[in-house]
Formats: C-alpha cells, sequence, structure tokens
C-alpha cells in the first residue's frame, strides 16, 4: 500500500501493488514547496452559500450525464463522509469542463490565482518521462489544483476521507483511478484500471502528504474530545 505520512489508502478489500508509473522525484518535491507555499498565504474565508450551492449544482450536472452514471456510487459515498464538494469536483476535473470552469473560477475568488498560472508546464511528471508535453501539462494542472484546493481547508478535507488516524477511506483513490482511467482513454491511451490505480495513488499521496500530520493530530484531537464529553 502506498503510505500518506503513515497512512494507508487502498481501495475496500485491496491494496496498492508496486507502481509501473510514479511521479519523478522533481515532481514530488516541487509538488511539495507549492503546498507549503499556498499554507502560509492561505487566509480565512467566509463561506458563500450561493458559491456553495453552485458547486453542488455542478456535481449533480456532472451526474446526470449517462456517462458517469458508474462514479454516483463513489460521489455519493464521499458527499456522505461529509467531504467538500470543491474537492471532489477537483477530482472530476480532469474529465469534466464543468467542473473544471468551477474549480478555476473557486480558486480564482480565493487565491487570487488559478491551477494553470501556478503550474511549471515543464516538469517531468514521471519517472519515466513517458508522457507527451501536452499530457505532462494537464496532468501537472489537475495534481496542482487538486493541491490548491486542498490547500484552502486542509484538514477538514483530510479529516472527513479518514477512517482512523492510519487509514484513509478508499472511495477517493478509486474515483481518482476512474477519472484518470477516462482521461487516458479520451487521449487514445486505453489503459486497464489495475495499471492507472497505482498512479492515481502515487498523485494523491502527493497531494496529501504535506497536510496529513495536521489532520492526523485534528482527528485525535476529535476523538479525545468525544470521549471527554461521553464520561
Amino acid at each position: 500500500m502506498s503510505e500518506f505520512g503513515g497512512i494507508d489508502i487502498g481501495a475496500p478489500g485491496e491494496g496498492i501493488a508496486g507502481a509501473p508509473e510514479q511521479l519523478s522525484e522533481e515532481a514530488k518535491q516541487r509538488f511539495a514547496a507549492a503546498a507549503a507555499a499556498m499554507a502560509q498565504i492561505r487566509r480565512e474565508e467566509k463561506r458563500s452559500k450561493k458559491r456553495d450551492d453552485q458547486v453542488a449544482r455542478v456535481i449533480l450536472q456532472f451526474l446526470a450525464q449517462d456517462s458517469n452514471t458508474h462514479l454516483f456510487l463513489l460521489i455519493s459515498r464521499l458527499v456522505a463522509r461529509d467531504c467538500p464538494s470543491i474537492f471532489i469536483l477537483s477530482v472530476i476535473s480532469l474529465i469534466d469542463e464543468g467542473s473544471f470552469v468551477a474549480v478555476q473560477e473557486y480558486l480564482q475568488e480565493t487565491l487570487q490565482k488559478t491551477a494553470k498560472e501556478a503550474v511549471d508546464e515543464n516538469m517531468p511528471l514521471l519517472k519515466t518521462g513517458t508522457l507527451d508535453a501536452e499530457t505532462n501539462r494537464v496532468l501537472i494542472e489537475w495534481i496542482t489544483r487538486m493541491q490548491m484546493v486542498m490547500a484552502l481547508d486542509p484538514e477538514r478535507i483530510l479529516v472527513s476521507l479518514m477512517l482512523d488516524e492510519k487509514n484513509i477511506d478508499g472511495t477517493i483513490l478509486q474515483l481518482a483511478t476512474f477519472v484518470l482511467q477516462e482521461f487516458f482513454l479520451k487521449q487514445g491511451k486505453a489503459t486497464p484500471f489495475d495499471k492507472v490505480q497505482p498512479l492515481a495513488g502515487s498523485i494523491l499521496q502527493t497531494v496529501f502528504e504535506p497536510f496529513v500530520a495536521a489532520a492526523r493530530q485534528k482527528l485525535l484531537e476529535s476523538k479525545a474530545q468525544e470521549n471527554s464529553d461521553g464520561e
């Protein structure tokens, strides 16, 4: 299994084997540095019900498309776990234009910057360097979008995904894998689910890892408070 700062992630009933494709060390280091920078500039934002409603509508529009019905259960599980809708949108934004636009507008409003403006297009994403320049750029932008959304409210997002202090619900891995698989299919590079899953796990690890320690501490504090209230 891939480890997120000591937290394991896996699809229900299955783990991640050694990945045939992993992010390059340069990519990991640059995304980690970007996460640290975004955490520094993060500011307390006032929640906008109008914006939250817009985000929810985009998800419903995505699920209303016949081609996306296989993702309904996964997204429903994440919503049931109280995973913020904007993070779900950031995951599916790789393959859905409506989600892409919604996330870019959200980031522009909250950070005054979009993923496209923050990305380093020339960074090789994979160790093998097997991606063409355009695919490499699109995937870097996707990872950057997810990371920028995560940086806005990392503890809330990660705690919603954590089963306990050592494990993350595998639903998010399944969703990211299906999204990545669909992306490659649209690129004319049909790839089996089990071949895409390790790369999806490596990407999520890169997105989550800078924030895991704080989220774990938050979860432990919440549990301690619950135990104290129950006494």
